[in-house]
């Protein structure tokens, strides 16, 4: 039997798309974007990419401080170029930052991603389990004031963005990242499995019908 390692992208349990990351992961701040896509990284042998890294790569300097010395709107350019030129160059595992749905270009570029066989993964996440992942420190402009509550109401407005770019949600609620990683190839066998069961089907019915005129 060979040992030589596979090739990259045949270790993930599921087809790769027409273009484009093998998987996208979105969701709020301390759902494990990160954490969770390191594993699937190493356990599928591609690389992670998080937006919010090119982005900061991009401008030179911290998200923290594009906020306050650019703007909350500069920002969201940065980001939404980051998110559209990684959804064309990356064929690994792509990180989106908590608020990259929102840009509506993006929820349209998600859409055809999605409708060209990419799977996009909602990792949903309660307070109780997101607050000790994010800390309440300097680094997260948009939880100033009262972290807590911004976080709630951050999560009530951008909840159905969320839900409507995803094709899987995955609640993360005292799941570790390896089992957070676990469960989302666990989903994608068992989604693949179905798709494949449905085009054999089809294709039964398709051969019955031939024969039956």
């Amino acid at each position: 039997m060979s040992t030589s390692p596979a090739p990259s992208r045949r270790l993930a349990p599921v087809a790769p798309p027409e273009r484009g990351p093998l998987l996208v992961l979105c969701g709020p701040m301390g759902s494990g974007k990160t954490s969770v896509g390191s594993v699937l990284g190493r356990r599928w042998d591609v690389a992670l990419r998080d937006t919010d890294e090119d982005v900061e790569d991009t401008a030179g300097t911290t998200i923290a401080d594009i906020f306050l010395h650019r703007g909350e709107e500069e920002f969201r350019r940065l980001e939404h170029e980051a998110v559209e030129r990684a959804l064309v160059e990356h064929d690994g595992i792509l990180a989106l930052g908590g608020g990259a749905v929102l840009h509506e270009d993006t929820q349209a570029e998600l859409a055809a991603y999605a409708r060209g066989g990419g799977i996009v993964t909602f990792l949903d996440v309660s307070i109780e389990y997101a607050a000790p992942r994010v800390g309440l420190g300097e680094a997260r402009p948009l939880l100033m004031g009262d972290p807590y509550q911004r976080w709630r109401d951050i999560m009530d407005a951008r909840r159905p963005v969320y839900e409507a770019v995803s094709t899987m949600r995955t609640l993360t609620d005292g799941m570790t990242p390896q089992e957070v990683a676990r469960e989302i190839e666990r989903r994608l066998r068992v989604a693949a499995r179905d798709k494949a069961r449905a085009q054999q089907a089809a294709r039964g019915h398709a051969h019955g019908h031939g024969h039956g005129h």
